[in-house]
């Protein structure tokens, strides 16, 4: 395992893709959910133990070793929105062709192949994880700070957040982000032996609605 391999596939200039999506942030910001720093914590503490939390457990699982189309169907169960998971999809075909570029691997070959439109992103970034010899923990540690990092620095652009307001309140949720990837990665192993019932099913309704309002507008910043 190398270590430094989790900087290049935490790294926000990886291109797969997640630059163009705020995680739900626009949406919340034209609602009126996030109007400052206080708001964008709460949205980000929101999302870390929901859909954060199960992101996590998913690509712990994948990385783990569990069967990735198993996979693909939970996470599908645990997405009501169809447009969260046209973008799920969306990200993990991008996800996907990066990974496969950067470290060629037969399992990411067979996942491209049996998903042509994309698999859900958390599942790729298992897979990947795996490819560039990283553990269960090291996939839900990237997968919880996307959770996170992706609203925050949307939020900048959306309401011209002081960066160091937006990275403050990233330093403040640290703790959080490691008892997520603590409780991903016990589910994830578990998913292993008994099967995917054991991954968190953490719902957050106002996203997965919001994901539709989003859908529908004319004009976004974000794709999601």
């Amino acid at each position: 395992m190398t270590r430094a391999a989790l900087l290049v596939l935490a790294d926000g200039r990886f291109p797969a893709g997640g630059h163009a999506h705020s995680g739900g942030a626009e949406e919340a910001v034209k609602a009126g959910r996030i109007t400052g720093a206080a708001g964008l914590e709460a949205f980000c503490r929101g999302r870390l133990h929901t859909a954060g939390l199960v992101a996590a457990a998913l690509a712990a699982a994948a990385a783990a070793g569990a069967d990735p189309a198993e996979l693909d169907a939970a996470a599908d169960a645990r997405t009501p929105s169809p447009a969260l998971r046209l973008a799920a999809r969306k990200l993990g075909r991008q996800l996907a062709r990066a990974a496969r570029a950067t470290w060629p691997s037969p399992e990411l070959d067979a996942l491209a192949r049996a998903f042509p439109k994309g698999a859900h992103q958390p599942v790729v970034l298992g897979l990947t994880a795996r490819a560039a010899g990283l553990g269960p923990a090291d996939a839900a540690y990237c997968a919880v700070y996307e959770s996170v990092s992706g609203p925050a620095t949307a939020v900048v652009r959306l309401l011209s957040l002081d960066p160091f307001e937006a990275t403050a309140v990233l330093a403040r949720l640290a703790p959080e982000l490691d008892r997520v990837v603590d409780r991903a990665v016990t589910a994830g192993h578990a998913a292993r032996s008994d099967g995917t019932d054991a991954l968190p099913s953490a719902s957050a309704p106002l996203l997965e609605i919001g994901a539709e309002a989003h859908a529908a507008w004319p004009v976004r910043l974000f794709a999601s």
